[in-house]
C-alpha cells in the first residue's frame, strides 16, 4: 500500500528537477539540433521509466514465485539502465565511454538471467528435472547442422548454460579492455584500423554474442513444446531486440560514420568525429527504450503471478531478494572452473601428441653401428 505512492512521489520529484534543468539548458545554449535531440530523447526516457518501474513494483508486491520473478525483475531493470545511461551520455558526452561500461556489462547479465529463468520454469513449473535426462539427442541448427547430434540431458543443458555464461564473462572483460585502451588513447572507437583496439573488441564481442545466441536458440528449439505455456517467443524477442540489436546497431553506425555517411552534424558542439556515432546511438536507444518498456510490460507481465490467496511476501524482503547475486557468483565460478578443466585437458592432449611424436622419432633413428645395445 505504501510502495506505490512512494514510487509516484519519487518520480514526480525527478520530473520537478529535470524540467528546470531543461529550462536552464535551453537558456544557456538555445535550441540547437543537439539540444533538440537531447530534449526529445529525455521525453522518451521520462515516458519509459514509469512503465517499467510500475511493472517492477507489481512484481515486488505479488512476489509469489521468487524462483521466476527474481530473474524477471533483473531483466526489467534493463530498460531504466539503458535509457538513463544513454540520456546521461547525451547530457555529458565526454563521459559516454565510461557510462557505456555499466550498460554493456548489464547486457551479459540479462542474457544469463533469461537462461536461468527458462531453466527454472522447466524444473519448478513443468517438473522436468528427470525427463530432461531421457531426451533423444538434440540436432544442431544452422550453421552447425552438419555436426552430429548433441547428447541430451544434463550434458546438453550444461553446454547451453556454459555457452551463455562465456558471454557473461567475456563481455565485462572486453568492456574493461575498451575502458583501459580508451584511457591509453589507443581504443579508436569507430575506427577500423589494425592499430586500434576497437575492431578487435568488436570481433570478440560479435563471436561471443553469436555463441550465446546460438546456445539460447538451441535450448529453446529442444524444449519449445514444454516452454509454450510461458509464451517464450515474445520474451525472447524482447531480449534479442534490446541486447543484440543495440550492439549491431552501434556497429552499423560506426561503419556509416567511418565511411562518411554520418557527418558531425549529429554530434554535440565541440566534440570530435569519434563521438558522432556514440551520440546517435544513445539518441536511438532513448527512443527504443520506450518501445521496449511497453513490450516488456506485456511480455513479462506480473498478472500470471497474482495470487491473493497465497501468503504475501513483505515488499522489503522481495526487494532485498532482487539484489541477491549469490547465484550469479556461483555459476560464474563453476563456468571458470569448467573452462580451466577444459584447457587442462587440451594441454594434456597436446603434450601427449608431442610426446608420442618424440618417442616415434627416437625409435625411427637408425643406429650408427651394430654395437649399440637397445634398452
Amino acid at each position: 500500500m505504501w510502495i506505490r505512492p512512494v514510487v509516484m512521489m519519487a518520480y514526480g520529484l525527478i520530473i520537478l528537477i529535470i524540467l528546470p534543468l531543461c529550462a536552464v539548458k535551453f537558456q544557456q545554449n538555445g535550441m540547437s539540433p543537439q539540444m533538440q535531440a537531447w530534449f526529445t530523447s529525455g521525453i522518451f526516457v521520462l515516458m519509459a521509466l514509469p512503465i517499467t518501474f510500475w511493472e517492477i513494483t507489481q512484481h515486488l508486491v505479488h512476489y509469489n514465485k521468487p524462483y521466476l520473478q527474481r530473474y524477471i525483475i533483473r531483466i526489467l531493470w534493463m530498460v531504466p539502465i539503458y535509457a538513463l545511461n544513454a540520456w546521461l551520455a547525451l547530457t555529458f558526452p565526454k563521459t559516454g565511454i565510461y557510462l557505456d561500461t555499466c550498460r554493456e556489462c548489464y547486457e551479459a547479465y540479462v542474457i544469463y538471467n533469461f537462461m536461468i529463468f527458462l531453466l527454472n520454469f522447466l524444473h519448478y513449473e513443468m517438473d522436468m528435472s528427470s525427463t530432461l535426462e531421457t531426451r533423444p539427442p538434440v540436432k544442431y541448427i544452422f550453421p552447425l547442422c552438419c555436426f552430429p547430434p548433441c547428447p541430451a540431458g544434463k550434458y546438453f543443458i550444461q553446454a547451453c548454460k556454459h555457452g551463455i555464461l562465456q558471454y557473461t564473462v567475456i563481455r565485462p572483460v572486453t568492456t574493461l579492455v575498451s575502458l583501459i585502451t580508451e584511457l591509453l588513447g589507443v581504443y579508436g572507437e569507430g575506427k577500423f584500423s589494425p592499430t586500434c583496439a576497437y575492431p578487435y573488441v568488436v570481433a570478440i564481442n560479435n563471436a561471443s554474442q553469436f555463441v550465446a545466441m546460438y546456445a539460447l536458440v538451441l535450448f529453446y528449439q529442444a524444449n519449445k513444446e514444454e516452454l509454450a505455456p510461458m509464451k517464450p517467443i515474445a520474451k525472447f524477442l524482447c531480449i534479442k531486440a534490446v541486447v543484440f540489436f543495440s550492439f549491431f546497431q552501434s556497429v552499423i553506425i560506426a561503419i556509416l560514420t567511418y565511411i562518411g555517411i554520418i557527418t558531425d552534424s549529429f554530434a554535440a558542439p565541440g566534440s570530435d568525429v569519434a563521438e558522432v556515432g556514440r551520440s546517435l546511438q544513445n539518441f536511438l536507444i532513448c527512443i527504443e527504450m520506450f518501445i521496449a518498456s511497453v513490450a516488456h510490460y506485456f511480455a513479462f507481465s506480473h498478472k500470471p503471478y497474482v495470487d491473493m490467496a497465497a501468503q504475501q511476501v513483505p515488499c522489503c524482503l522481495s526487494f532485498m531478494s532482487m539484489w541477491d547475486v549469490s547465484d550469479v557468483r556461483q555459476d560464474v565460478s563453476d563456468h571458470i572452473r569448467h573452462v580451466g578443466k577444459f584447457l587442462e585437458l587440451v594441454s594434456y592432449y597436446l603434450f601427449y601428441i608431442c610426446d608420442e611424436k618424440r618417442i616415434l622419432n627416437i625409435h625411427t633413428v637408425k643406429p650408427a653401428s651394430n654395437n649399440i645395445v637397445r634398452t
